[in-house]
C-alpha cells in the first residue's frame, strides 16, 4: 500500500496470507534480488504458529486461461514446517539465502 513502510507491508501480507499477525521483535535479513529483478525483503521473528491453522486470503483469476471463466483460489494453499534441507528445496532459489542467513544468526 502506498506510504507503507516495508516491515509494515511484510506484517500485513503475512497476516493476509496466514491469518496470523506476527509480533516483534523483528530481525531484518539482507534483501535479495530474484532472477526476474524483483527485490525481496525479509524479516524474522520468533513465534508459535500451527501450520494446520493457516487461513489464507484469496484472489480471483481467469481459469482455465483464455476461457472467460473466473475462479477464486487461496493465496496460500498449503503450509508446513520443514527441516532446513527440505525447506531449501521448497523456497525460491534466491530466497534460500534468507534461511542460510537466519541459521547463521541463530548459532
Amino acid at each position: 500500500m502506498e506510504g507503507e513502510e516495508p516491515l509494515e507491508a511484510a506484517v500485513r501480507e503475512f497476516h493476509e496470507e496466514t491469518g496470523h499477525k506476527p509480533e516483534g521483535p523483528f530481525t531484518e535479513l539482507t534483501p535479495i534480488i530474484q532472477k526476474g529483478g524483483k527485490k525481496v525483503m525479509c524479516w524474522a521473528c520468533e513465534g508459535n504458529l500451527d501450520a494446520d491453522k493457516i487461513v489464507s486470503n484469496t484472489f480471483e483469476t481467469e481459469w482455465p486461461p483464455r476461457s472467460g471463466a473466473r475462479k477464486t483460489f487461496p493465496e496460500v494453499d498449503k503450509a508446513g514446517w520443514f527441516a532446513t534441507d527440505e525447506a531449501m528445496q521448497f523456497v525460491n532459489e534466491r530466497q534460500s539465502a534468507f534461511i542460510t542467513e537466519l541459521l547463521a544468526i541463530l548459532k
